[in-house]
């Protein structure tokens, strides 16, 4: 190889990763403000879903995402959720904060409008410590938050909760 198809190599290695970078920066940068909305939680994948009111701030940067957040049930029942993803490339990483379990591990990657992650919890939940999360964006200012855990029952994928959000 010579030198210069190295250079038009590394040149095009170069504008591929900052085009991919400047997509995520535009992507998370458009879930960015105040959220509120509606949705079911269950507390198992066994047990009947309730409803939910929840409010969520947004913060973003180029390469990071911050879900903060407060979820209602019934006129007792309040839960604290956050969830902090850093992205690299295509890889998101980062934790979710909420569960009765403790804070857990999320990874994944982003396809279209939507993050997907694979949550690891911090202690066994539903049978085992895995599930999975998807923020997705729909529309200019709304986002769905799903979660969806294997029913160990049944070896089913159940939804677990899933808010719908609007930006206030």
């Amino acid at each position: 190889m010579t030198r210069s198809t190295a250079a038009l190599l590394a040149a095009a290695c170069l504008i591929c990763s900052t085009g991919a970078h400047a997509d995520e920066a535009a992507f998370l940068s458009s879930l960015q403000g105040k959220f509120s909305g509606k949705g079911t939680v269950r507390i198992r994948t066994n047990t009947l879903a309730m409803n939910v009111n929840c409010t969520f701030t947004s913060g973003a940067t180029a390469n990071s995402l911050s879900l903060d957040g407060t979820c209602r049930a019934l006129l007792v029942m309040r839960r604290e959720i956050r969830a902090d993803l850093t992205v690299s490339g295509a890889n998101y990483t980062g934790t979710y904060i909420g569960s009765r379990s403790g804070p857990a591990g999320l990874s994944g990657s982003r396809k279209g409008d939507a993050i997907n992650l694979d949550i690891h919890w911090a202690k066994i939940v539903n049978g085992d410590r895995d599930a999975e999360l998807t923020v997705e964006k729909i529309g200019p200012d709304n986002m769905r938050m799903t979660v969806t855990d294997m029913d160990p029952a049944t070896g089913k994928m159940v939804v677990t909760s899933r808010i719908d959000l609007t930006r206030s």
